[in-house]
């Protein structure tokens, strides 16, 4: 595929210096160099493959919940070996300098956290706990680890032994309040928003780099497909977001 674009690395560089409030949004295709499939690849993404309604929505978790933990555990797996990638800890570095004050990301797979990003916001949740479904208890996801992962049972709760729910969004239900909240502050603050591995596709997440257009903000876009504010985008970077944010750490000197 080649490496970027210098003169669109060295330009990107340059508006990150100038930023005042910049912000990442990100989404399947910052994960994908880690080994975690996107969702919407022609010919590759989970979605190609299976009807989300049917496996991934809240009335599948709810009918056929054996169905729906069939189908996470695979995925589930490829999490919990999965890697942060150059791109993740470029970002890392990006707010440990204070270029970048927070990612906003659609991904459910921790690896912002585990790359040392600090200020992550999650619009669609997580797989790293799950709440019952009866008593509410929260659990980390490596209390279910055994049973769900390495013996093929349904996660139950410790505490009184109902099904858990992972605390991702499924489809039928909507984003977490707080976390919309927190992310629309960021974006409304934004003079810069760097919009990494996504196609911005999934509503209602998709409109939040549109909103800090409207206010004003500058759009960096890295991804290897075409989304609906390209001709609005300050730069383009067609490159693999691994390799691209890697290069722009590099040119920043951090």
């Amino acid at each position: 595929m080649g490496g970027p674009d210098l003169a669109a690395i060295q330009a990107a560089a340059v508006l990150l210096r100038r930023s005042q409030h910049a912000v990442a949004f990100t989404g399947a295709g910052i994960s994908t160099p880690s080994g975690i499939p996107d969702f919407r690849s022609p010919g590759s993404g989970m979605w190609m493959r299976d009807d989300p309604m049917q496996v991934c929505s809240l009335t599948a978790f709810r009918r056929r919940p054996e169905a729906f933990f069939n189908w996470l555990r695979p995925l589930a797996k490829r999490i919990g070996q999965a890697e942060p990638n150059p791109a993740h800890l470029a970002l890392a570095q990006l707010e440990k300098h204070g270029l970048l004050q927070a990612v906003i990301t659609q991904n459910i797979d921790g690896l912002h956290q585990r790359a040392g990003s600090r200020e992550v916001i999650e619009l669609h949740g997580t797989t790293a706990t799950y709440t019952c479904t009866f008593c509410r208890q929260v659990v980390k996801a490596e209390t279910v680890k055994e049973d769900f992962l390495d013996k093929d049972q349904l996660p139950s709760c410790p505490h009184c032994r109902h099904l858990l729910k992972p605390d991702f969004v499924m489809f039928e239900e909507s984003l977490p309040v707080n976390a919309w909240n927190k992310a629309e502050a960021h974006i409304h603050r934004a003079d810069l928003v760097l919009v990494i591995g996504t196609a911005l596709e999934v509503y209602p997440a998709s409109m939040l780099p549109a909103q800090a257009l409207e206010h004003g903000a500058k759009i960096v876009i890295n991804t290897l497909s075409s989304t609906y504010l390209d001709d609005q985008a300050e730069l383009l970077l067609r490159k693999d977001a691994a390799v691209c944010m890697a290069a722009l750490v590099e040119e920043l000197g951090l």
